[in-house]
């Protein structure tokens, strides 16, 4: 518990618990080297997880696409107001209703980008990777018919992490 790397400590002992397993003769050669060869995969993915996770997301594109929307918000009332007038008469004040709408589509979409910019971070809208872990830890040990299963996690709030 005092490794910096937990997973990939992990890793290493049930590694050196395979070697074990080989040199009392409990398995063969072969599967020796065929449960390592996952292991490397096991530790390739999570190496691969944990650099999606930590990789910085760029600021530029999140700060471009804001700019882009507030000019869009700031030009979808000149367009339409140039189409409703055409229909002529009073319609033209249907431009305001429909101006609202389109920019409030945009805006949302731009919020829900936002909140999704980071999937690992265990909020509400973010990859529910515990209990993803939780069901193959569960399925594993039905497995190996163990008698130590754990409970399936519950959502806390209607919201499963």
């Amino acid at each position: 518990m005092t490794k910096t790397n937990k997973a990939a400590q992990i890793i290493s002992m049930q590694s050196e618990h395979l070697k074990e397993l080989l040199d009392k003769g409990l398995i063969e050669d072969f599967r020796h080297m065929e449960l390592e060869k996952m292991l490397m995969e096991f530790y390739n993915q999570q190496g691969a997880s944990e650099r999606i996770k930590n990789f910085p997301y760029p600021r530029q594109f999140a700060t471009l696409n804001l700019y882009f929307i507030k000019i869009f918000v700031i030009l979808v009332p000149l367009g339409m107001l140039q189409e409703f007038n055409k229909l002529g008469g009073c319609l033209i004040w249907l431009s305001i209703p429909f101006s609202a709408l389109s920019t409030w589509i945009f805006t949302t979409l731009e919020k829900i980008g936002e909140s999704t910019e980071s999937p690992f971070e265990g909020s509400a809208n973010d990859v529910p990777i515990t209990s993803i872990s939780r069901s193959i830890e569960i399925d594993l040990r039905e497995m190996f018919n163990d008698d130590n299963i754990p409970e399936p996690l519950k959502p806390e709030n209607n919201i499963l992490v």
